[in-house]
């Protein structure tokens, strides 16, 4: 590589690193703002949240005791093998999740943060 070359290089891995930072900072904007406009809110809404999450893992575990304590009497099984029976229940679900999630997340995104992007791509390209 001669020196033009390693300059074009390091000067598109500028604009790249310039536009991540744009996004990011876009993103801190807006949720700074929304932070501000409703703290309170916000900070009730997570405490109910944190509580209603504990309690659901809660019932979860003993969900899972139970289905391990049916799994180990209904079909005869002892612990251990009742254990990998229900680790690969889980693991299932555990995938099937995964894969609902990851196509949920490639949805649209807020006309904001679309907005926010484009005007970013304009700044770091020169149009």
């Amino acid at each position: 590589m001669n020196s033009s070359e390693q300059a074009r290089g390091l000067g598109a891995a500028g604009r790249v690193t310039a536009l991540a930072a744009s996004v990011m900072d876009l993103h801190v904007r807006m949720a700074l703002q929304e932070v501000d406009r409703e703290k309170r809110r916000l900070i009730s809404g997570g405490l109910f949240l944190a509580m209603g999450g504990t309690a659901m893992l809660l019932a979860l575990l003993s969900a899972e005791a139970a289905l391990l304590l049916w799994i180990q009497d209904a079909w005869r099984l002892s612990l251990i093998k009742s254990l990998l029976a229900l680790a690969l229940i889980d693991l299932i679900l555990a995938g099937v999740s995964f894969r609902l999630g990851g196509q949920v997340l490639k949805g649209p995104f807020l006309p904001q943060t679309l907005e926010g992007v484009m005007k970013t791509v304009r700044a770091v390209l020169g149009r």
